[in-house]
């Protein structure tokens, strides 16, 4: 074999690592926490789902991998996979999954400490 065959062979395993950095890798990672928020999931928590339904889970099926929302009286089944986003009660963060995991802070939070700095 000449230099230049070794070369390319180099060049396409350099590359095939920086695809499996750049693009496998984070994309693993993601799956990763979506199953984690899907596997946390419990009853009272409020949701988003890829409907942008907003609702409360009322009960949640392991069996069948379904979960029952009350979306304002009126209760609507759905598979665990058509949820977007947890909402949780306790201390009204949003937690999505995405490329780049954001927290937003609801408006009433920031409202309040606002009016703290105020006094």
């Amino acid at each position: 074999m000449n230099s230049s065959t070794i070369s390319t062979i180099l060049m396409f395993a350099v590359l095939i690592g920086l695809m499996y950095f750049m693009m496998i890798r984070p994309q693993k990672k993601q799956q990763q926490k979506r199953q984690e928020m899907l596997g946390n999931l419990k009853k009272g928590d409020e949701v988003i789902t890829l409907g942008r339904l907003h609702g409360v889970i009322d009960t949640i099926n392991t069996q069948a991998h379904t979960i029952t929302l009350d979306c304002d009286g009126i209760f609507l089944t759905f598979e665990q996979s058509a949820i977007a986003q947890v909402v949780s009660q306790s201390s009204k963060t949003t937690t999505a999954v995405s490329d780049e995991s954001t927290v937003v802070k609801s408006p009433e939070k920031s409202a309040e400490a606002e009016e703290e700095h105020k006094e």
